[in-house]
């Protein structure tokens, strides 16, 4: 499922993983509904609630040309306690 484009890790981000809130850049069409549905099966989870936003796209000029750059939506996904998604694969 391409719904999902990956998750989103700045300073922000991971001060929100101490609350146990996890936050992914998803397609601008998918909707709260089938973010929650693929990540509680993806990852075997429980969520709480789902935050949503889409940031102002950025400007970008190419010559003459002044279009924007791909436009996404991002989720904050707070999951009920107990539960948790790794981020990162111990190797």
């Amino acid at each position: 499922m391409d719904e999902v484009r990956y998750p989103v890790l700045t300073e922000k981000t991971i001060r929100l993983l101490e609350q146990n809130q996890y936050t992914f850049d998803v397609d601008q069409k998918s909707t709260k509904t089938q973010i929650k549905k693929w990540i509680e099966s993806f990852f075997d989870v429980k969520i709480k609630k789902i935050n949503s936003h889409i940031p102002p796209g950025k400007k970008k000029k190419i010559g003459p040309i002044i279009g924007h750059s791909v436009r996404y939506k991002r989720m904050i996904i707070t999951l009920q306690s107990g539960y948790s998604i790794p981020l990162f694969s111990n190797k």
